[in-house]
């Protein structure tokens, strides 16, 4: 007997909002019990993976360090999702921001004026956005699938990034290793506290956050996002037109990751290197659905996923765990979240089969 879903008339309001915290407890209490199958106090483990980090003050810099590029590529998902356009490839377009951004950079080193900073951040978010635009041309002009596209998209940018920085952009003078030379002052985004790495993308991440929620909840534009994401049809029949929106949504989406990738290497970098990103646009998918495609849950789901990649980091040290634990939770995370929301919109049932009787037979036996 096979199981089936069926909708519930009326899914309870509290616990969709609840969602996400029931889904961190049960990653908590997964990621327990596999420390105590892999030998680890799971208790221990989980101070080491969680708690540990964000200790002192340092450890608290660094959490805002690794939360904005994640914090950047979920608001810009966040408005594409609204409109149920899939982007995949925040990943690809951190990474073209970063390359462009580093190809302006270097050809600013002398420069000591500030405007080389806001014409590297400038050519990183236009590349992110003109990236976004590729998946965007093909949607609206051939009807691709902009998941298969920005998927694929996502590994030309890395090898893009691969091939300059062990080519054209690679630094002369670096002992053949493959990075660039660092950056001029002016270029750089300058620290905002002298015992931490907090650096000024800061500003610049909660001012995205503050724009992307007048964007969604108090805008015209949003209302339109939201309209297409709910009905295709009745936005148009409302005259919203469809492929203006999808290149809208996809340039914001994209231009936000091209800038969170050129405030990595502008900002605690200072160099072009192929580990742009540990994954930041693909940990940003999570976190865009975490925080319920809301601003001010994406802002707290980021800095939990900032956590995870500190707390990752941290027990490989401290506790001898693989690098893959930080995946392996983000994982968890998103399995959980998705089978609360199923279980929550659904009512599993198992379906019963019914013998058929044939039509000639049940008449034969009508008296």
């Amino acid at each position: 007997m096979p199981l089936i879903l069926e909708p519930r008339a009326c899914p309870s309001r509290a616990l969709l909002v609840s969602s996400p915290l029931l889904a961190g407890l049960l990653t908590l209490l997964g990621g327990a019990l596999l420390f105590a199958v892999l030998g680890h106090p799971p208790l221990a483990t989980l101070h080491t993976l969680l708690i540990a980090p964000v200790s002192d003050l340092y450890g608290l810099s660094e959490l805002l360090v690794k939360a904005l590029p994640i914090l950047l590529c979920a608001l810009g998902l966040a408005v594409a999702y609204r409109a149920r356009i899939w982007n995949i490839g925040a990943e690809g377009q951190l990474l073209l921001g970063a390359l462009a951004g580093s190809a302006v950079a270097l050809q600013l080193i002398a420069w000591e004026s500030r405007a080389a900073l806001a014409l590297v951040l400038a050519a990183g978010t236009l590349a992110g956005a003109a990236w976004a635009g590729l998946a965007a041309w093909l949607r609206t002009r051939f009807n691709a699938n902009e998941i298969l596209t920005t998927i694929m998209l996502n590994y030309i940018a890395l090898n893009l990034l691969l091939f300059c920085v062990h080519g054209p952009l690679k630094d002369p003078a670096g002992f053949n290793f493959p990075e660039s030379a660092m950056f001029g002052d002016a270029s750089r985004l300058p620290a905002l506290f002298e015992d931490g790495r907090v650096h000024l993308g800061l500003y610049f991440a909660l001012l995205a956050l503050v724009a992307v929620w007048v964007l969604l909840q108090k805008s015209f534009l949003g209302f339109q996002i939201k309209v297409l994401g709910l009905d295709r049809r009745a936005a148009g029949f409302a005259g919203f037109r469809e492929k203006r929106l999808v290149w809208l949504t996809l340039a914001i989406s994209g231009g936000l990751a091209g800038l969170a990738g050129v405030g990595e290497v502008s900002g605690p970098i200072g160099q072009l290197v192929p580990q742009v990103s540990p994954g930041y646009g693909y940990a940003a998918i999570t976190v865009a659905f975490l925080g319920r495609l809301n601003p001010v849950g994406i802002l707290f789901a980021s800095l939990l996923m900032a956590l995870l990649y500190l707390g990752g980091e941290n027990a490989q040290m401290a506790a001898n765990l693989p690098q893959a634990i930080t995946q392996l939770f983000q994982g968890m995370m998103l399995f959980f979240l998705l089978a609360c929301d199923v279980l929550i919109l659904y009512r599993p049932r198992l379906r019963t089969w019914r013998r058929r009787v044939p039509v000639a037979r049940a008449q034969a036996a009508t008296p």
